[in-house]
């Protein structure tokens, strides 16, 4: 049974299908060059079997490339990838057939192949997905806020994108489906090769996506050229937390160079990790305090109430009243309670598990 979200891929001709992923295979053409070579000939499967003089006469392919063109190897690549993505459960979506992502043609140089595994949300040109980034070394704080502006997201509707890391990454994905919203992982290796390991689990419950073949392992320049997905498939990018030099930057440059929007979470002065988040703030992107500044900003509505469970009243308010990281002052006048009913209805939260106090604030879990 599919749903208005998901669905199958609509059938594509195998022969241009086998002749994308063969020129994917072929070690001296990159996205650029292929898309060339089928724009040129009007397909991959013409552009398979052109002669080499007419290769020649491909804008930006030199020899070497173009002698690549039509090799056995690559042919043989490609019919036992796709036997493997047949038996392992896997999509490969191909640029230029039916399925393959919208929102991605906002960059320079989308991925001539993609494989999925798990069911596609639909990627429009401008999608209702968010990319939540940040450091893998986060403070309990930027977890705690991140957690809440994924589950909050996902309650809106909204398709949370992130690239499965240790971290930021985690706390988006887990907070994203927790609150039985979608969310995507980019992976940095092959969907069937989940990094880091710790976080397989996790995956089984993602839409996984990822532009390099079945088996392919972590390797430190693929996690660059991953965070351009990202940028890509989200209509805007928030960054929680990072240094001055870190992924999470190279994304929110992705995402300008896509026309997408940068959100930055504020943090400490003087902690490193909050110098990404302050210099993207410095050139103009958006103050985010909670989900409701992103939601506004792309004119997408409001966040849906969070339906709370049966409490008693005075825990109810202070529930409530955790919209983003409060001290217990602000939440004190916010809810007009004493101080000590507030410290009481605190503790019961708690030991719920649905409040918690991180860095002298206190945020809903």
């Amino acid at each position: 049974m599919t749903s208005p979200l998901f669905g199958p891929p609509a059938p594509v001709p195998p022969d241009e299908r086998r002749a994308l992923l063969a020129l994917r295979f072929c070690a001296q053409l990159g996205p650029r060059r292929i898309e060339a070579l089928r724009t040129y000939f009007g397909s991959a499967a013409r552009a398979w079997q052109a002669p080499l003089r007419d290769l020649r006469e491909v804008p930006g392919l030199d020899v070497r490339a173009a002698q690549a063109v039509g090799a056995p190897a690559a042919l043989t690549r490609a019919d036992q990838e796709l036997a493997r993505v047949a038996q392992e459960g896997v999509t490969l979506l191909l640029r230029g057939l039916p399925g393959y992502p919208a929102a991605l043609d906002a960059l320079g140089d989308p991925p001539p192949a993609l494989w999925v595994r798990g069911p596609l949300p639909e990627l429009p040109t401008v999608p209702r997905a968010i990319g939540i980034v940040g450091t893998r070394a986060a403070s309990p704080h930027a977890q705690a806020f991140t957690r809440m502006l994924a589950a909050d997201l996902a309650r809106a509707g909204v398709v949370v994108v992130s690239g499965l890391a240790r971290g930021i990454d985690t706390a988006a994905h887990g907070a994203a489906v927790e609150a039985g919203g979608v969310s995507l992982g980019v992976l940095g290796s092959a969907v069937n090769r989940v990094y880091p390991s710790e976080n397989a689990r996790l995956a089984e419950r993602l839409t996984l996506i990822s532009e390099y073949p079945l088996d392919t392992g972590p390797a430190q320049h693929h996690f660059p050229t991953r965070n351009r997905l990202i940028a890509a498939l989200s209509a805007g990018t928030v960054v929680v937390e990072g240094e001055r030099k870190s992924g999470s930057l190279i994304t929110a440059t992705h995402a300008l160079e896509c026309g997408r929007t940068v959100f930055a979470v504020p943090g400490r002065a003087g902690d490193p990790r909050a110098a990404g988040p302050h210099a993207l703030l410095r050139d103009g992107a958006v103050l985010t305090e909670g989900a409701a500044d992103l939601l506004t900003e792309l004119g997408w509505g409001s966040v849906p109430a969070a339906p709370l469970p049966d409490l008693p009243p005075e825990q109810a308010r202070v529930l409530a009243a955790l919209t983003g990281p409060v001290t217990l002052d602000d939440l004190v006048t916010a809810v007009g309670l004493p101080l000590p009913d507030v410290q009481t209805a605190l503790v019961m939260l708690n030991l719920l598990g649905l409040a918690e106090e991180v860095g002298g604030r206190w945020v809903r879990r």
